[in-house]
């Protein structure tokens, strides 16, 4: 009847548009009511427990950070100062939107507002200059992956918050696999531009290594941003929630001081995340009404004696997980589908002997497969916009796909290879 009760409840939500956090919390409700006697109760206990806790707060402080980022005009810093590295590298400013990604993900922590402030700076002057409009479409898609994966990661703030997980060990869990998925990223541009060389214009300025680098050095003020949020949280002087609160102050100070930030931006900054964080944090209220149903009937425990009494490895364990994800990738955003997956895949995974940082870390590359999948790929319809439609939905998945296969690869890379992600974690005290 549990089951019967989950799954009716996922089909009605998917196919009604009914919002995804009240369809979770409905069906949450719905176990409670009929399979626990009515202990409805019990769900209101667990959203208080979870909200009332002082590091979910620093959830809505990255969003607010990442969002002051976005609108102090610091992408078009960060592309200008970066774009002359790549002019003698096959594939050139195509480089750049996965370079400029990854340092504007070390600030953002979002994929989608990631996509979008680099696509707004990068598509125009590319499209410009010669370049194939799909093929920057699909680096901007890609590259945009990586603001959930490097930290301050929102997918793993959130992760940690609703699992109990060190925050600053999933911090650092994301920072190697991050950085490895940027430079296979980078060798793919290579090797598309070198098969298909009409996708980048040729001949073009070449700029001096002297002179790039000298480029490079303008965006110093960034490394102190970086360093309020993240070094203050490494070298212990200062909780997740904390170093949000820093990030947002370093910000501000950025903003007016290096960027384009005004008041009238800056209280549109405050009001674009607070939209985001309710949007959140309504998803979050149903999965946790969800967990609390599912976690006081055993679900869980059920599942994984399911896996047991059929001799499951953890491999094939995982193999299934990954499809799963897959699958429902197509329909639902990270997020929500993190938040509505966690109660049931975190305690299985977890229980036959996966690392839960590791874990982490998985399931965000996982969640950013979705958003190049169609036909919910919010960064392919972030990127399509951004193209006023010149680029097609269907173009930028098709133009996607190569990069698909490699966040794929990259979540192989990281099963044979665990202490990729679990090395720097192993470091802290």
């Amino acid at each position: 009847m549990v089951w019967l009760i989950i799954l009716a409840g996922f089909v009605i939500t998917g196919i009604t548009g009914v919002p995804i956090g009240l369809g979770l919390a409905l069906t949450g409700l719905a176990i409670l009511y009929f399979e626990v006697g009515g202990a409805t109760d019990l769900a209101v206990t667990a959203v208080w427990n979870v909200f009332n806790e002082f590091t979910l707060s620093a959830v809505p402080l990255f969003i607010f950070m990442g969002e002051i980022m976005l609108v102090s005009g610091v992408s078009t810093r960060l592309y200008s100062a970066i774009s002359p590295l790549f002019t003698r590298v096959p594939g050139k400013l195509l480089h750049t939107n996965i370079a400029v990604s990854a340092m504007f993900g070390a600030v953002s922590g979002a994929s989608t507002a990631t996509a979008a402030a680099v696509g707004s700076v990068a598509y125009p002057e590319l499209e410009k200059r010669g370049y194939n409009p799909a093929t920057v479409v699909g680096t901007l898609a890609a590259g945009g992956t990586l603001g959930l994966l490097i930290p301050p990661s929102l997918s793993l703030l959130i992760y940690g918050a609703t699992q109990q997980v060190s925050i600053g060990r999933l911090f650092l869990a994301g920072l190697v696999p991050g950085i490895m998925l940027a430079v296979m990223m980078m060798l793919l541009i290579i090797v598309i531009a070198r098969r298909n060389p009409g996708v980048v214009p040729q001949g073009g300025e070449r700029v001096g290594v002297r002179a790039a680098l000298y480029g490079l050095a303008a965006i110093w003020p960034l490394a102190f941003l970086v360093f309020a949020v993240l070094g203050t949280i490494y070298l212990g002087l200062a909780t997740p929630t904390e170093a949000a609160g820093l990030g947002v102050a370093a910000a501000v100070v950025l903003g007016f001081a290096w960027g384009e930030l005004n008041l009238r931006k800056l209280w549109r900054a405050f009001v674009d995340s607070v939209q985001v964080f309710v949007a959140i944090g309504i998803v979050m209220l149903g999965a946790l009404v969800l967990a609390q149903a599912i976690s006081i009937l055993g679900v869980p425990y059920e599942v994984l004696s399911w896996i047991q009494s059929m001799s499951l490895t953890p491999i094939q364990v995982l193999l299934a997980v990954v499809v799963f994800y897959l699958v429902l990738g197509c329909f639902f955003d990270g997020i929500s589908l993190m938040l509505m997956t966690l109660p049931i895949v975190f305690p299985v995974m977890t229980g036959i002997g996966f690392d839960p940082i590791w874990l982490g870390v998985v399931i965000t590359i996982l969640i950013e497969i979705g958003m190049l999948t169609p036909p919910v790929g919010m960064n392919l319809y972030v990127l399509t916009g951004i193209t006023g439609n010149k680029v097609t939905l269907l173009e930028a998945a098709r133009a996607s796909v190569p990069y698909w296969l490699l966040l794929l690869a990259g979540v192989a890379i990281l099963t044979i290879f665990p202490q990729i992600a679990l090395f720097l974690p192993s470091q802290m005290n």
